[in-house]
């Protein structure tokens, strides 16, 4: 029995040093989980009044190869599409509908706009909508759209500022001009950039004339063209605060690039205020934009892409899901950091990243194999010494039957 004891022995030695040379020729490999031997030992079946505290068991046998989902160190690279996972989840792949699992997040963008690992498997998420909206639905590849961001006409303008309540009634009267006004038919002026609906830059200018009593009036002109000959009154209070309502309505916006004309804008002064010092804008926002073309692309920490426009506008392009398991353990490996769904590991539990127990990513950085060189480096050793061990029960057992056969 010895021979047969001291063979599994030598197999199951033999299996687990497989799996830790395994282990350490992947302890440099991104996303890498390394493995576990686990044995089990082997009785036969109990012959008829085989008492339970007289059994001996024929050997031992590898009860299960087991993968260690721990975390694996996260290292900082100079690729933005390098993205690790701190948590729990699988990216999710595709590779022509065959779905695939991996913690191996160097990606890039192939020829067709679609990101990639290096095996041409594509990442899947969830997509936006024209203007940036995520839209979560069945998770599909993720494409990033090159194409130049339209323009958008400018509609609405924000500003605060600080109307000088010491100022004086000009003595000159407010007179229309095609050109620009006399300095001396108003008090202050600022300026503000809106784009039409080719995204053409215009500049709009603001003339500030005080009527005395908290009262002020509006003037406006768009790119050193006619100013407006009708005001626009604001009003502020005792305690400087405007009392007119808002927004206002800046009409008969007239240009010639081919754009639509004439277009309006509103312009909200709500935060504006007349106080005891000198005239200052505090704010200033407006809604228009050029056209852009892709310049780069980020993706947050929830899995969000967003791209960068040479016109400094963002916008979504998509998200990146991730998938976990309830029994990571029994995903079927499948080579190149890849990992199948079994029915040991249960059905992908889909989401966002941040969300459920999902964990969070990290751009331009990977996940380090999850190897410990030094233990595995131990472990060889005790391999080494059970091999050993195994063939010296093997020897004394050869050494026993030679005896017997020597007998006369």
């Amino acid at each position: 029995m010895a021979f047969q004891q001291g063979l599994s022995g030598l197999n199951s030695a033999s299996k687990a040093l497989d799996v830790i040379s395994n282990n350490v020729s992947n302890a440099s490999n991104v996303g890498f989980k390394l493995s576990g031997t686990q044995f089990a030992d082997v009785y036969a079946s109990a012959l008829n009044g085989a008492s339970a505290g007289l059994q001996i068991g024929i050997g031992t046998q590898i009860g299960q190869v087991s993968q260690v989902f721990n975390q694996g160190n996260i290292t900082p690279t100079n690729n933005p599409l390098d993205v690790a996972i701190n948590g729990a989840g699988f990216f999710r792949m595709d590779n022509n509908g065959a779905v695939a699992y991996t913690r191996n997040g160097q990606f890039q963008v192939d020829k067709n706009g679609y990101i990639v690992n290096t095996q041409g498997y594509q990442l899947t998420g969830y997509p936006a909508s024209s203007t940036g909206a995520i839209l979560p639905a069945s998770p599909t590849s993720i494409y990033i759209d090159t194409s130049d961001l339209m323009p958008a006409q400018s509609a609405n303008i924000a500003m605060g500022l600080n109307l000088d309540s010491r100022s004086t009634v000009p003595t000159n009267p407010w007179v229309p001009s095609s050109a620009n006004p006399d300095p001396s038919t108003y008090n202050s002026s600022t300026s503000v950039t809106v784009y039409d609906s080719l995204g053409n830059a215009h500049i709009e200018t603001l003339y500030f004339r005080t009527a005395g009593g908290g009262n002020w009036n509006m003037y406006t002109q768009l790119d050193g063209g006619a100013t407006s000959a009708a005001a626009t009154p604001l009003t502020f209070s005792s305690t400087g605060q405007l009392t007119t309502p808002m927004p206002l309505t800046i009409a008969g916006l007239t240009v010639t690039t081919g754009a639509v004309s004439p277009f309006s804008v509103a312009l909200d002064l709500t935060s504006s205020t007349q106080y005891g010092s000198a005239f200052g804008v505090n704010k200033q926002t407006q809604d228009g934009f050029a056209s852009g073309r892709l310049s780069g692309i980020t993706i947050g920490d929830d899995g969000i892409i967003q791209g960068r426009y040479s016109n400094g506008q963002t916008r979504n392009l998509g998200q990146v899901v991730l998938a976990n398991f309830a029994n990571p353990q029994g995903l079927l490996s499948l080579g190149n950091n890849l990992w199948g769904e079994s029915p040991r590991s249960g059905q992908p539990l889909v989401g966002a990243p941040l969300t459920g127990s999902l964990g969070q990513l990290t751009a331009g950085s990977v996940e380090e194999s999850n190897v410990d060189l030094t233990a595995e480096l131990v472990n060889m050793i005790t391999a080494q010494r059970n091999y050993q061990a195994n063939a010296q029960s093997i020897k004394t057992q050869d050494q026993i039957m030679q005896t017997l056969v020597n007998l006369r």
